[in-house]
């Protein structure tokens, strides 16, 4: 099995990056550079018209959708338990992923395409006051799953690579997140991961590659 990882710095790309890497699996990263247009080239555009990554190729099929590529890899690679076995658990994993995708993630597009939303002239605070009122609730939520716990199941599972990006990419913004400190506490034991140190170690090398190629 041929399996291909359409990857970029800083997206959500990270999280079936970490799934895979936690599995153990063989696979090809190609690193994109989502700022400079090459998810919008016509050869990209034919591998995923939606021009976003993350994108899983498997035998040369694309597979695009975070949780669709969480689901797979996990089913794939059982022995990783990247979702908890049993079956109701596994549901709520899912579902929480769901969360992450539907709602945790578009708050966080705001601070870094506040445009999208609104292209008034002087509206992108405006814009991002908004999102981060939103934003804060759904970490509001998150900080309380995370009270007393390690990870949101018994174990390491997807939904934890997937809210660590989240919470990751709110810090690049420069919020105060100082009023979640589960999440905060969460977010630090993420960081001493091996596989997420692998992969913020490759997003690290690809960005010095981006800037010296610019």
């Amino acid at each position: 099995m041929k399996l291909e990882l359409y990857y970029a710095p800083k997206t959500c790309a990270l999280v079936p990056y970490v799934a895979l890497t936690e599995a153990g699996a063989d696979f090809t990263v190609h690193n994109m550079n989502s700022r400079s247009g090459q998810l919008k080239t016509p050869e990209y555009l034919r591998l995923n018209p939606k021009h976003k990554v993350p994108v899983l190729v498997i035998d040369g099929e694309p597979l695009t959708e975070n949780i669709a590529i969480q689901i797979w890899i996990a089913r794939q690679f059982p022995h990783a338990k990247l979702l908890p076995q049993d079956p109701k658990t596994e549901i709520k994993a899912i579902s929480l992923m769901a969360w992450f995708c539907s709602t945790i993630h578009p708050h966080l597009t705001p601070n870094a395409r506040p445009e999208n939303y609104c292209d008034m002239p002087g509206s992108a605070e405006g814009v991002k006051r908004a999102g981060n009122k939103l934003l804060f609730e759904d970490f509001t939520l998150a900080d309380r799953m995370l009270a007393g716990r390690e990870f949101f199941f018994d174990h390491f599972t997807a939904p934890d690579a997937y809210f660590f990006w989240a919470f990751r990419r709110a810090i690049t913004f420069k919020l105060d997140l100082s009023g979640f400190p589960n999440c905060m506490a969460f977010f630090e034991r993420m960081q001493q991961r091996p596989s997420i140190r692998k992969v913020l170690e490759h997003e690290k090398q690809v960005e010095a590659e981006f800037a010296r190629a610019a």
